[in-house]
């Protein structure tokens, strides 16, 4: 499973959200969600964003996928050596 820091994600797709001018309702229903909850929770980093969706709101945001990308790697590098440090 691929561990990333779900708050530091979520708050990037928050402030790109934002930017985009899009309310929380809007890409619910742009994703074919029922409820902009799963959106929030997202965003709240209490849900792990599926792949596919965060897919779809890197080209409904506009996002460079790099910045998506970086944060992602950034994350597990430090999960990765918080993990190993923990074995000595």
């Amino acid at each position: 499973m691929l561990e990333y820091d779900r708050k530091k994600l979520g708050t990037f797709l928050k402030d790109t959200r934002e930017q985009a001018d899009f309310t929380q309702a809007d890409v619910s229903q742009k994703l074919g969600y029922t409820s902009p909850q799963f959106i929030s929770n997202i965003e709240r980093g209490i849900s792990v964003v599926p792949l596919k969706t965060l897919a779809r709101m890197v080209g409904l945001y506009k996002i460079n996928p790099e910045s998506v990308v970086k944060i992602i790697l950034e994350s597990q590098r430090k999960l990765l050596r918080e993990k190993l440090m923990r074995g000595k």
